[in-house]
């Protein structure tokens, strides 16, 4: 196999993104889904539109979203729940400050694990890769370390409002977690 080259196309304009929203999952069971993202990793349950005609939950933190939707077995086959933890699986990764508690905590909860080091010019960075209990593939790293280098020259990358100031959140998830604690009522399970 050889390399194929890549060719840059400068005469077309990205879409106007502004960042990643939500990734959606579906799932066996939303209690159970929406226990594993609280306790394992950190996210909060918020309201989600009374118009779905379907079972699902919302929740929110580090400045994205996880949408679960809950399986009809009447639609199609759920996918296979146990696989072997495969880092090269689709997944969805967090940034992480501290490696060593998330292996104590899911140590602590008798969760299954793999983990990774990848190096890059003298660089480190961690991984740990797990399943939520729906069989995704979830990786935990501290991909920080390694700097984001485009490939391309013709777009450059679009900072996160307040991440390089160590803020956090953006307008829009400060405001959400504002009104949090106002909108918990009324859930839509």
């Amino acid at each position: 196999m050889g390399v194929e080259e890549i060719t840059e196309i400068t005469d077309i304009s990205p879409l106007p993104l502004v960042s990643l929203n939500h990734v959606s999952f579906l799932c066996r069971s939303v209690r159970e889904s929406v226990r594993f993202y609280e306790d394992v990793l950190g996210f909060v349950l918020i309201k989600r539109p009374s118009s779905f005609k379907f079972h699902g939950a919302w929740l929110f933190n580090y400045g994205v979203g996880i949408h679960l939707l809950e399986h009809n077995p009447m639609e199609a086959e759920f996918p296979q729940k146990s696989r072997p933890i495969n880092p090269k699986d689709n997944h969805i990764s967090f940034q992480c400050s501290d490696m060593g508690v998330v292996k104590k905590k899911l140590e602590e909860m008798g969760m299954e694990y793999a983990t990774a080091i990848v190096e890059e010019g003298g660089i480190k960075v961690d991984q740990l890769f797990f399943h939520d209990p729906d069989g995704y593939m979830i990786e935990i790293c501290n991909c920080d370390n390694i700097p984001l280098l485009p490939v391309s020259t013709s777009y450059n990358l679009k900072p996160t409002k307040g991440f390089s100031e160590g803020v956090g959140c953006g307008f829009v998830e400060n405001l959400m977690m504002e009104h949090l604690n106002a909108n918990m009522i009324n859930f839509s399970f």
